[in-house]
């Protein structure tokens, strides 16, 4: 029978606003999207279990429990789990009373009678129901994505320890080691140890009782020493004096010297200015003014150029163009009147044969009415001919002369019919239109020349107007550029002589600064000195530093003196710290002793405990990835490698992908959970997007084996995922939930 089974659970936690979840024996799917709650579900039965801590904070990277799942609603933080343990129906509740205590008040209660579970508290609700501590069920049968990895803990070092061993959980190997090596750094470690600090007060006091004997004479050679330096830093001090006045009367020469040099640089400055100002150099802004405004000549210059070339072009096109008008058949003629001469071409009137028709029946008859009464007929037959003739001869005459008039004004025009004197004309006005356009561009192009043209000349007067005002002999642009050029280089001239000037006159007044205003005795004789005052002030800063050691030396040497006090005290003093150095060093090996066993013994334990997990993981981790791995092996510090089939070498898992890696990481929290786990606890498996990188094949095989887990212990797999809900489609033994957002 199942130990504990979980039945339903409500909650105001996080994002949950009262929500519910119901939960059976075996395999539960819960799926549900992303940001939905299923880690705040997670995270919620856990706080029922093991409560929350009111004392964790936040800080940087993290937020602790107490704030990350406050409710969205405002609310108190509270929950209900519902559940069976040990063959009775329980039901825990949490509740908020204080805001600093969350979750703190804690009820357990039978179902049905409401008595309280004797002993359960909030403290150990979750130690005993699963049987085993928070830490050791976070990091085996609480699996979430972003924790799959397996990490050293204390409380599951003492639990893997308990199995291997006696069944104690007592101890743990880095709580131990910690304790040992804390004792034994406290015995010796750097200089802060107690050893380090005993050897080290004994050398004081063996180099104190030394030192005791010769103190006395050493006080009586440092002061005879620092008597002697004083009188030699008397000595020196004088000849650093010799050199003040020495080198003040070597400054004041030196003012005198620049404040010459600083009136001579000054009187040529003006003269400089003085000059142009005669011969009415202009100022460097006009200067520059000019010449830019003749750099700028050249400018416009190429534009005239440019233009004048454009226009030409252009006059070119206009003669093209006024050439194909004239080898026109239209030359001479406006685009009207060759377009009315196309449009009035001679048409060829239609033929009149009634004419002919008429004329024969009119002679006819009128020959007839004149010879009715003769007897031959032929008269009136021979006038009706002669009309027929007289009418054939008027058509065709017309015809022959509309014909005439037609050729003679194709002939004319050069067209062979009217289509083409229509096209003919129809070119002529395109082109008296195409030379009416280069006319007007003949037109524009020239006033655009004409006007950079006069612009140009314009510029180039009012230049040479300006130039002419201070130079005379500038009657060409060239001319006025080579005189602004000059005066240029004049006012360069000038602005150097005023730029030593005034460095001059600073020269003189940081020397006037610099001279000490002592006075000078007069008629003092100054020899210069025999050495240089960087040899003296480096003796005498010796000669002082000797003497201020000497000094500090006897003062040292006569406190040494009344501080050391009695030799025997001395002597007493150190045979008592050599014999506590002698016991602190028995105590350090022990200590060492102890930690070189105890990592003997952590090792047997590893060696005992790592091959049984390894082929539990290893038998785990072959059914999830369908055969692709064979073995996997763990080292001390829970580090992985896998052993892929066919091949002897094994990987280490931060080679593997990253799918292969949370594979191998879920085998052994299963493995562990199979191991570490009270077997009779059946401790309930909870798994939160735990295969959300597993292939279909991989997940569809780690499916397979929670189900078959869940035939011992309640599994909670959420999922973001639908594939898994697919998967067991159709199958009772699997409870498939759907959940809802929590809004």
């Amino acid at each position: 029978m199942i130990f504990l089974l979980i039945h339903h659970m409500s909650a105001s936690f996080g994002k949950l606003r009262g929500d519910t979840l119901e939960l059976k024996e075996g395999l539960n799917i819960l799926q549900a999207p992303n940001e939905t709650g299923k880690s705040t579900w997670c995270a919620f039965l856990l706080s029922m279990l093991y409560g929350i801590n009111s004392r964790e904070r936040d800080r940087t990277g993290f937020i602790a429990d107490k704030n990350r799942y406050a409710p969205w609603s405002g609310a108190a933080m509270s929950g209900r789990l519902d559940c069976l343990a040990d063959g009775r129906e329980l039901t825990i509740t949490r509740a908020t009373r204080r805001q600093t205590s969350p979750m703190g008040d804690f009820k357990a209660a039978y179902a049905g009678t409401g008595d309280e579970v004797p002993g359960l508290t909030g403290l150990n609700c979750g130690e005993a129901l699963l049987g085993v501590s928070r830490e050791v069920y976070e990091r085996s049968a609480f699996i979430r994505q972003s924790g799959l990895a397996i990490s050293q803990d204390a409380g599951l070092e003492r639990r893997i320890a308990s199995l291997v061993t006696s069944g104690e959980e007592g101890t743990s190997y880095s709580e131990a080691a910690e304790l040992l090596k804390k004792q034994l750094n406290r015995r010796r470690h750097n200089r802060t140890g107690q050893l380090p600090t005993l050897e080290g007060e004994l050398a004081e006091a063996r180099r104190q009782l030394g030192e005791l004997d010769s103190l006395q004479r050493q006080l009586t050679a440092t002061q005879a020493q620092a008597k002697a330096l004083a009188a030699e830093a008397d000595a020196l001090a004088e000849e650093l004096a010799l050199h003040d006045r020495w080198e003040a009367r070597e400054k004041r020469r030196g003012l005198a010297n620049a404040q010459t040099a600083a009136a001579q640089t000054r009187q040529a400055a003006d003269r400089l200015r003085q000059r142009l100002e005669e011969d009415r150099v202009p100022e460097n802004d006009t200067i520059g003014r000019l010449r830019g405004a003749i750099v700028n000549l050249e400018t416009v210059r190429k534009s005239v150029d440019k233009a004048r070339a454009e226009r030409d072009e252009a006059m070119k096109a206009l003669l093209r163009a006024e050439a194909a008008v004239n080898n026109s058949p239209f030359a001479g003629q406006t685009a009207e009147s060759a377009q009315k001469a196309a449009a009035s071409l001679p048409v060829i009137r239609p033929a009149v044969w009634w004419l002919p028709i008429l004329l024969c029946a009119a002679g006819a008859g009128a020959a007839f009415l004149i010879v009715r009464d003769a007897d031959p007929l032929w008269v009136p037959a021979l006038a009706g001919a002669a009309g027929l003739l007289c009418g054939l001869l008027v058509v065709l005459q017309r015809l022959s002369s509309d014909k005439k008039k037609r050729a003679a004004r194709l002939a004319a025009y050069h067209a062979g019919s009217g289509e083409e004197l229509a096209a003919s004309a129809d070119t002529y006005i395109k082109l008296l239109a195409a030379r009416d356009e280069v006319q007007a561009d003949v037109n524009a192009k020239s006033a655009t020349a004409d006007a950079l043209y006069n612009s140009l000349s314009s510029n180039e007067q009012g230049i040479l107007l300006e130039v002419r005002r201070f130079a005379p002999a500038a009657f060409d642009i060239p001319t006025a550029d080579q005189l602004l050029r000059s005066c240029a280089v004049r006012r360069q001239e000038l602005a150097k002589a005023e730029t030593a000037a005034r460095e001059a006159s600073l020269r003189a007044q940081l020397l006037a600064q610099q001279v000490p205003d002592d006075g000078e005795a007069p008629g003092e004789a100054l020899a210069p000195p025999a050495r240089s005052r960087e040899a003296v002030s480096a003796q005498l800063a010796q000669v002082q530093s000797d003497l201020a050691a000497a000094r500090s030396a006897a003062d040292r040497l006569s406190g040494q003196l009344h501080a050391l006090g009695d030799p025997v005290v001395l002597q007493s003093s150190i045979q008592a710290m050599e014999e506590q150095k002698e016991e602190l060093e028995n105590e350090y090996e022990a200590i060492r002793l102890a930690m070189d066993t105890l990592d003997s013994a952590n090792t047997a334990l590893q060696n005992r405990f790592s091959p049984e997990l390894g082929r539990q993981a290893a038998r785990i981790f072959q059914e999830l990835t369908v055969g692709r791995y064979g073995g996997v092996v763990l080292d001390r510090a829970f580090r992985l490698s896998a052993e892929p089939a066919g091949d002897s070498v094994y990987r280490d898992a931060a080679l593997l992908s990253a799918g292969a890696a949370d594979q191998l990481y879920l085998a052994t929290r299963l493995a562990i959970c199979q191991l570490v786990l009270p077997e009779e606890k059946a401790v309930p498996i909870v798994l939160d997007d735990a295969l959300a990188t597993f292939d279909d094949d991989r997940c569809a095989a780690a499916l397979r084996w929670l189900k078959e887990e869940g035939r011992r212990r309640q599994i909670l797999l959420f999922t973001c995922h639908s594939r898994e809900a697919a998967f067991f489609a159709g199958d009772d033994e699997v409870s498939v939930q759907r959940l809802t957002a929590a809004l």
